[in-house]
């Protein structure tokens, strides 16, 4: 009999992992269901995909395949199990069988026995057939959020196609569109979870998840760190030098900061519980930025060499001509 290649069937390396497996196998038993494919192999293609993943989703099953697959198959694609080999799995007969299953391939009761057969037959078993019901495929959509509707929470609408049979069992896309509640405190790259939003199931199987990955639009003031909102503050050289209290824009409000004496461009000062919400609390970190005028006066600049003179003993480039 010929050899059957459960890895290509379900188009997978012979390393997948079980998660893998089962992706594959969701996504190709959609693909050729009898209940939507127009294929015109769909109904073997469905059979082959619905024993490859059997075998290879099942750990026991699975390695003695392996084993069977290293030292079974020949070189002209034919199958012979090696001399002596007795079925090892559970679920098995205990043997070599030339026993047709009705949902299986010759090759697989050559495996697994009668027992691989009546597992395909009765209530629990997992034979496959036409009318077998299968969940819906999940659907993933993104939407993009104003700085002040992720902080404080919103409602907004969002637009995805999902995958569903029209009357002649063909799959179709349909565009479908939900008011969503987005909760306060989302940040960039966080999903939103909404059940039973994707796509249909077949079969009277359950229908797919909606998953709503969150975007932040580029706002034109603040930044977001993790929790963390950042705001560049532009202030005044005298500012920086006499200490001032000066009025921040926080998202949705404005407080007084209160600038230390002596400070320079590059420092962070802190706003406590002003970032986004969480345990712990984000802040709001203030980085000033010393700005000087474009122009100044006559007047202007006759103090700054008075300054200039008064502080004379004071070189910013000190350290640097130390290297």
């Amino acid at each position: 009999m010929d050899f059957k290649d459960y890895y290509s069937a379900l188009d997978v390396s012979e390393s997948a992992s079980s998660e893998e497996i089962k992706k594959a196998y969701r996504k190709l038993a959609r693909k050729y269901h009898p209940d939507v494919s127009k294929e015109p192999n769909a109904e073997d293609r469905f059979k082959d995909i619905g024993e490859a993943y059997e075998v290879l989703k099942d750990p026991d099953k699975r390695a003695e395949y392996d084993q069977l697959r290293k030292y079974g198959a020949q070189s002209d694609g034919s199958f012979e199990p090696p001399p002596g080999w007795q079925s090892r799995s559970p679920f098995g007969g205990g043997g070599y069988t030339e026993a047709n299953a009705e949902q299986f391939s010759d090759f697989f009761e050559s495996i697994f026995g009668e027992g691989g057969r009546r597992r395909g037959a009765g209530p629990g078993g997992f034979g496959y057939s036409q009318s077998m019901r299968m969940r819906g495929e999940d659907v993933h959509a993104r939407i993009a959020l104003f700085l002040e509707e992720a902080l404080n929470g919103c409602e907004k609408q969002v637009s995805f196609n999902v995958t569903e049979a029209d009357p002649q069992g063909r799959p179709v896309n349909r565009r479908k569109t939900l008011k969503v509640k987005i909760p306060a405190g989302m940040r960039e790259g966080q999903h939103i979870r909404l059940k039973g939003q994707g796509s249909p199931g077949v079969g009277g199987g359950e229908n797919g998840d909606l998953f709503i990955e969150v975007e932040l639009a580029p706002h034109p003031v603040f930044t977001v760190d993790g929790r963390d909102i950042q705001l560049t503050l532009p202030i005044a050289p005298w500012e920086a030098a006499l200490g001032a209290s000066v009025p921040v824009p926080t998202v949705g409000s404005r407080v007084n900061l209160k600038i230390p004496k002596g400070s320079t461009s590059g420092q962070k000062l802190r706003l406590k519980g002003k970032g986004f919400p969480g345990k712990p609390a984000g802040d709001q970190i203030v980085i000033l930025q010393v700005v000087l005028p474009r122009e100044h006066s006559e007047k202007a600049e006759a103090l700054y060499r008075e300054l200039a003179e008064v502080e004379s003993d004071f070189d910013p480039r000190s350290q640097m001509m130390k290297m």
